[in-house]
């Protein structure tokens, strides 16, 4: 993939997430300055390696699985931005005010549904806690039965799944087709692993579409990893 590639397909995958609408070759034309056919044939040479597709006839393009793999993989540390440093504060103030560990669980899972705007999670022993049902099956995406069913199922065999692979990265991300459960829900699990007194394969994070702010969300994830963390070893 040339570095131009790179660019259209994250530009695709970070438009894609904002507007939950296929992208299309003339936005991307004004984004970097060239022609719309230049932006069309690149296009077809990401559609052809796979990384994106056409959903439907004159439509823009969507990432695909692989597609957004590449992106997440791809994705480099940069500056921290003010959104994330207001997001990281809401986040130590509601962690650290926690007092009892269920409370402090709690709100680490309720703060990451209120800025990730996904399902919310956190497995702490032989617990699993979740919020946030209501956005996640509120999503475009998991309109169709089908869907729904599918993500449903990654959810009820989601605690028995963890404490069996037990993810050893301090954040794992699986996309689609990767989940061991509901490949085909089209939802992506984010968890970052921490440890505490009463276990050392906890896991927090969010379960959402794959149409995600990924470097956003990433981020406050393995934030809130740590968060819990220090909050447990204080």
């Amino acid at each position: 993939m040339s570095p131009r590639q790179l660019k259209i397909l994250a530009a695709i995958v970070e438009q894609y997430a904002e507007v939950a609408s296929p992208v299309g070759s003339s936005l991307l034309a004004k984004v970097f300055s060239v022609s719309s056919a230049t932006i069309r044939a690149e296009m077809a040479e990401l559609e052809r390696l796979g990384f994106i597709m056409q959903p439907h006839t004159s439509a823009g393009r969507v990432p695909t699985d692989k597609g957004y793999r590449h992106y997440v993989n791809h994705l480099q540390a940069g500056d921290e931005t003010q959104s994330e440093r207001r997001a990281e504060r809401a986040l130590a103030a509601r962690v650290n005010s926690g007092g009892l560990p269920e409370r402090t669980i709690r709100n680490a899972v309720d703060t990451l549904v209120d800025l990730t705007h996904n399902l919310g999670l956190a497995t702490i022993g032989n617990q699993l806690y979740m919020s946030g049902l209501s956005n996640l099956f509120g999503q475009p995406e998991f309109v169709q039965a089908g869907q729904a069913q599918q993500v449903a199922r990654l959810l009820d065999n989601l605690e028995p799944w963890l404490q069996e692979v037990v993810p050893n990265k301090p954040l794992s991300v699986y996309i689609g087709h990767e989940n061991p459960i509901g490949r085909s829900a089209g939802a992506t699990l984010i968890i970052s692993r921490f440890r505490s007194q009463y276990s050392d394969n906890s896991y927090v994070g969010v379960l959402g579409p794959t149409r995600q702010q990924y470097r956003d969300v990433m981020h406050l994830v393995q934030r809130t990893g740590q968060a819990l963390e220090e909050a447990f070893y204080e």
